[in-house]
């Protein structure tokens, strides 16, 4: 069985999309229409900015957005048993089972950054990558810092963790995570503390947008970031978007997941390829492409 994955923010390079653009008619119809909705032109930025312009949040979500669910429409010929996408790879993955338009979930994206950068600005936050050590051992130290906020983000693949919270929750976090025995805990050049109650001003701004979008009933089902379940329901998936924002991205129990219920087959559209290292490592026997 397919299985189709899509990357989140910080997959974006400069150049991204233009070989598409200039190759398919439909992508470049596609990037056109973007173009048209957002109010500016992001193919110039995405095919010809520097990675600074391309660092620009009403910039970096769309584009990966944009150049994920392009490549999926123009380079497949077969349609997938199942989706998923990391963070916000989850609304490429939204389109690519035909739960939203492509044109309501670019809206939805846009909206989502500006939401994210706004909350970023309140409070100092970020995130650090916790590399060799166990999922339930990083989370157990994060529930250690106290008058601060420390919380598991993204379970990205075994060994490999990313904490999200306020810059001295962090800070703290690192030093005792390294004396409790991981390898590495370092931190991330990211704008804020994503996934995390810290983005609880985001989520409630972007609620409106969410629950005015129309979901459709998707053609396959999609597993989705807080639960790591297939999921069909139009509303429970509306729902679950609603959680994503301030909710761990649980992306190991995701890949876990779909090959237990079939897939054999990964697919990663977008720009990059760290989904198909991350599968890899959380199973090595299925065929990442």
């Amino acid at each position: 069985m397919k299985a189709f994955v899509f990357p989140g923010q910080g997959a974006q390079y400069s150049g991204m999309g233009k070989d598409l653009y200039e190759s398919y008619p439909l992508a470049q119809e596609m990037f056109e229409e973007a173009n048209e909705l957002l109010g500016f032109r992001i193919t110039d930025i995405m095919f010809n900015g520097t990675s600074d312009d391309l660092k620009q949040t009403k910039v970096t979500q769309p584009a990966v957005f944009m150049h994920s669910v392009i490549a999926s429409k123009v380079m497949t010929i077969a349609e997938p048993d199942m989706v998923a996408g990391h963070s916000l790879g989850e609304y490429s993955a939204l389109v690519a089972c035909g739960c939203l338009r492509f044109a309501d979930a670019l809206k939805l994206v846009s909206a989502r950054a500006t939401a994210m950068q706004k909350a970023c600005e309140k409070q100092e936050s970020t995130m650090a990558a916790v590399l060799g050590m166990e999922d339930t051992k990083v989370e157990d130290i994060c529930r250690q810092i106290t008058g601060e906020i420390v919380v598991a983000a993204n379970f990205n693949c075994p060994g490999q963790v990313v904490i999200s919270g306020t810059k001295e929750g962090i800070a703290q976090a690192c030093e005792l995570l390294k004396a409790n025995g991981a390898k590495r805990a370092i931190g991330l050049q990211v704008g804020g503390a994503f996934h995390s109650p810290l983005m609880q001003p985001a989520a409630e701004e972007l609620q409106e947008a969410i629950l005015a979008t129309e979901f459709a009933k998707p053609v396959c089902p999609i597993y989705q970031n807080v639960n790591a379940y297939p999921q069909t329901n139009p509303e429970q998936i509306r729902q679950n978007l609603l959680l994503q924002l301030t909710a761990p991205v649980r992306w190991t129990q995701t890949v876990r997941n779909m090959i237990i219920d079939g897939a054999n087959e990964f697919y990663e559209f977008g720009p990059g390829d760290v989904l198909k290292g991350l599968i890899r490592k959380i199973n090595p026997t299925v065929m990442v492409g």
